[in-house]
């Protein structure tokens, strides 16, 4: 569920101007790139939408050369991210499997007017429906190869300002390489636009071969079995030169016990998928004083980084504002980068998805009587079991065919954007006024986002059933 901002349906339309293919600058010979199963783990686009507002400034009063200095500016940055001008392909020889077919193929800018003024849509941290309207989602007929992996819609405002909104395949990059691809692009256009002869040159080429994380490409080969898991009696860790992905093992189990539930409350949220989508602002010094109220005042020589204090303090809310039974196993799923972790090392500048979900699991009694110390040790201990054989048994876990995963209440999902500030990317101006991600294929997702006016603050953006809002922010909120 979400909001729609308070003016007539006659300013509600937002009105296309112009289409234009846009292909790469220097043109690649085409080739086949071959996918990771993280890659093909999610090939929908992902939206972002960035707003900058009116200023004296005459980028602002040509629509046209805003416009234009967009699309030069993908031109360059698709010459050298090449992949993302190309098409994902069906490889009938391995199952059907996906891979990235860089055939120059290009990406798609749309020009867009409203006589919507962006104060009109209010906070803009706060997602509402119109935002939808502020993005190109291309119709998906089955067709990979005619499906553009990167597209893009400015939209005038009324009042002056620009809204650009982005889409991008999830198969071709995760955050950090979206992030990276879209500040090139963004410092060739700003190039452009301002008539300056010199294009800036990136400071790191992007790789865009996946390399180690194609299977059998691992230094050394993971251990197969049963293995060490986050929950032993609801508790401990074990253990076990055996490894397994925990995050997938706890998924399952999260699955069976939704599946052996019953009562109509259960049925009726796990077929209901009408989120609440609500963002929490916490500023740098709320996130201190919330470690010291729940670490003592000197914190007793314990430190602990602001996600790993947000994230045991939004699990422990959410698991109160779900009253489950206090022997019903809840899950905690945060994103790890994996760069690191696999041996080799991913080179710096990789440009492909490299991130596999760390776990733990408790019953909903644990998680209510545990301190938020306890937690943030538990958080550590499942981010440092992420190593390169649980990487390995990660991606053999998920190289099945792909499903949607149903809404699972008792699972908390983080995604971390902290270190990938994206409104300081500067299409327009130096920074936009927001950066807005609309709702992801997991509805229930919580984004950590930077603050805009508090490098030190999170922005937490969740997606909650509508009967538990109201008990989550009280809990979120008062710590009690």
């Amino acid at each position: 569920m979400a909001t729609e901002p308070d003016f007539g349906d006659h300013l509600r339309v937002v009105s296309i101007t112009k289409t234009a293919s846009v292909f790469p600058k220097v043109v690649h010979p085409p080739k086949i790139l071959s996918l990771s199963n993280l890659d093909r783990q999610c090939p929908v686009h992902m939206y972002l939408v960035f707003f900058y507002e009116h200023e004296n400034n005459n980028l602002f009063v040509d629509r046209d050369s805003v416009f234009r200095g967009l699309k030069c500016g993908l031109e360059e940055a698709l010459s050298v991210w090449y992949p993302a001008a190309g098409r994902l392909t069906l490889n009938p020889s391995d199952g059907n499997k996906l891979n990235l077919w860089c055939n120059n193929k290009g990406a798609i800018l749309l020009e867009a007017e409203t006589q919507v003024e962006i104060s009109e849509l209010g906070d803009l941290s706060q997602y509402n429906d119109f935002l939808e309207k502020l993005v190109y989602k291309p119709v998906f007929d089955g067709d990979f190869s005619q499906m553009p992996l990167v597209v893009a819609q400015v939209t005038k405002f009324g009042c002056g300002g620009y809204s650009i909104g982005i889409g991008i395949s999830h198969s071709l990059f995760d955050g950090p390489a979206a992030y990276d691809f879209m500040c090139a692009w963004a410092s060739n256009s700003a190039v452009i636009m301002k008539q300056h002869k010199a294009l800036e040159l990136p400071n790191k080429l992007p790789v865009h071969d996946r390399g180690t994380l194609l299977m059998g490409k691992f230094g050394h080969e993971a251990p197969k079995g049963v293995g060490a898991k986050l929950l032993q009696n609801g508790n401990d860790v074990v253990p076990s030169v055996l490894t397994r992905a925990a995050a997938v093992d706890h998924l399952y189990q999260l699955i069976m016990q939704a599946a052996a539930a019953s009562g109509d409350q259960i049925k009726l949220d796990q077929i209901e998928n009408n989120y609440v989508h609500k963002t929490f602002h916490l500023s740098g010094a709320l996130i201190e004083s919330l470690k010291r109220e729940v670490f003592g005042g000197d914190m007793g020589g314990f430190s602990c980084s602001s996600f790993e204090v947000v994230a045991a303090h939004l699990w422990k809310a959410k698991t109160k504002a779900l009253g489950a039974r206090k022997e019903t196993m809840v899950c905690l799923q945060f994103a790890v980068d994996a760069r690191n972790k696999v041996e080799p090392s991913l080179p710096e500048g990789f440009s492909g998805n490299a991130y596999v979900l760390a776990s733990v699991a408790l019953t909903a009694g644990q998680v209510e009587q545990a301190t938020h110390k306890a937690i943030v040790e538990k958080i550590r201990e499942a981010k440092s079991s992420v190593t390169s054989n649980y990487v390995k048994a990660y991606m053999e876990a998920v190289a099945g065919p792909q499903t949607s995963l149903p809404p699972i209440k008792e699972l908390t999902l983080i995604s971390d954007w902290t270190r990938m500030p994206f409104h300081k990317v500067g299409f327009l101006q130096e920074a936009a006024a927001y950066a807005s991600p609309l709702v992801s294929p997991i509805p229930q997702v919580a984004y950590f986002m930077q603050n805009p006016r508090d490098n030190r603050g999170i922005d937490m953006r969740v997606g909650l059933l509508p009967h538990y809002l109201s008990a989550f922010t009280r809990y979120f909120l008062t710590n009690k």
